[in-house]
Parts: C-alpha cells; structure tokens; sequence
C-alpha cells in the first residue's frame, strides 16, 4: 500500500466539542497503523499544540506535537521568523498568547502602557468593546494586523458557533485595515507540514468539513482534497461549489476514506 500525507482538519472532522465523531477514531487508528502519515491542521487558535495532543489521546487517538498544526503556532512561527522579539496585542484565548510568547514575543497590555508592534487576532469568547477599543487604537497608531484565521463558525457538540473571523471582521471594520491572514485558505500551513514531512503534494490529501477554507487550502496547495459531511457543509452547499471549492472526494464518514486510499 502507498503511504500517503494525510492531513486532517479537527473540528467537524475528529470531534465536534467534546464527543469524537462516530467512526473517526478508529479510522485514524487503522491509517496510523498502515504507516501513512497523520497530521491534524486547525484553525482554531484557542489551544496549545499540547492542548490538542491531549485532547486526541483522551479520545484514543495518540500523535505528538510535531504532527499537530495550528493557526496559532504557525502565526507565531511566520511572525518569529519575520520580526521576532517584538510586542503583540493579542486577542485570542491562552493557547494562542502561549505560542507567541513561546516564539520569542513579548505580550503586550495597553493598560500598562506596553508598546504594540502587532495585533494578533484569533477566536475569543471573552471579546470585549474595550479589547476592540484596545486593537482599534493599536492598528491606527501603526501596529500591524495579523489574523490567525477568518472561519465564520466551528461546530460544537449539536450546533454551529461564531469562529474566529468574527473577531477579525469587527476589527478590520473599526480600522478599515484588511488582517493579513496565515491559516487556511492560505497555505502557509501546509506548506509548513510539507516541507517538514519532505513530501512532495502528490502524496498529500487534506481532509476537512469545510469548502470554504479545506478545500480552497488544499486547491490552492495542490494536493487532493476530500470533504466528509460530519462538519458544517451541508449537501446542498457542496453541490453548489465553485471550482476552487469542489473537493475530488466526498464522503459521509471518515472511515470510507479508507477505501479510496486502497
């Protein structure tokens, strides 16, 4: 059997919240064990890359960090490589402002009176009026504006909630300053996987619920793309997708992609 590059999107595809998809644990674990090559790519900044090893290996599945990419660690790695040591306002949850200050960057609290080179913006459930205030004054005072993600929703557990680009959305509205953006579509993120694994795009496929930022990253990439229905895209939206969204494969669940693989 050919080992291929599999690239799974988390939310929608491995769990929605807290509960495993059905099937998808032990699908992951049959394609471990066939010797391809698993990562796990999210969007969602919220959590440490060691935040989302545990979480797999709560639900059976066992990897390590260095097949685990997220939004925010790829900001962090982009930034730190561009114009490391610096101060960045950031508006996202504790595992985004440990990837940053893990790469070398100073946190910064306007109340304090901290300088701000960067405002870094990812999912927040805590967003404020005075964190929008607080960014809105940084940008127009010159800081420069990073987006971890624009995804409109993630799925929970039986339901869609507001993603990480609505934060993004409402500043980019205060400041009228467009976010440079580094997790999916762009692939920034999967070039970092490819290049790390010393693959070519060929031997890749990215496997996600959504048209809109798996597929389109996959596309743009040029690696096989494979939608599974168990995230936020429903039928309907499929059928109705652009080329650039249109994946090669669909399935309904995770555990078919087995069979295309064969």
């Amino acid at each position: 059997m050919n080992s291929y590059i599999l690239i799974f999107d988390l939310d929608g595809v491995i769990y929605r919240g807290a509960n495993p998809v059905p099937r998808a644990v032990e699908a992951v674990n049959r394609l471990q064990a066939s010797r391809h090559r698993v990562y796990f790519l999210t969007n969602n900044s919220s959590q440490t890359r060691e935040s989302y090893r545990q979480k797999l290996a709560s639900m059976g599945i066992h990897t390590d960090i260095r097949h685990i990419m997220t939004s925010a660690y790829a900001t962090a790695l982009v930034m730190a490589e561009e114009d490391p040591g610096k101060w960045a306002y950031v508006v996202g949850h504790e595992g985004l402002k440990e990837e940053m200050a893990g790469l070398g960057f100073n946190l910064a609290d306007p109340e304090r009176g901290n300088p701000v080179d960067y405002v870094v913006v990812g999912i927040d459930r805590e967003f404020t009026y005075k964190k929008l205030t607080y960014a809105q004054h940084a940008i127009l005072k010159g800081a420069r504006f990073v987006a971890t993600n624009r995804d409109a929703t993630f799925p929970a557990e039986e339901t869609i909630m507001p993603g990480g680009g609505t934060m993004v959305a409402a500043i980019e509205t205060a400041t009228s300053v467009a976010a440079r953006l580094i997790g999916k579509p762009e692939t920034i993120t999967i070039d970092l996987i490819l290049k790390q694994e010393g693959g070519r795009p060929r031997e890749a496929y990215m496997i996600g619920d959504r048209l809109d930022t798996d597929v389109l990253v996959g596309k743009k990439a040029g690696i096989k793309t494979v939608l599974v229905m168990t995230g936020v895209t429903t039928p309907e939206e499929m059928r109705a997708a652009p080329p650039e969204m249109r994946p090669d494969i669909v399935i309904e669940w995770l555990d078919d992609l087995e069979r295309w693989l064969a």
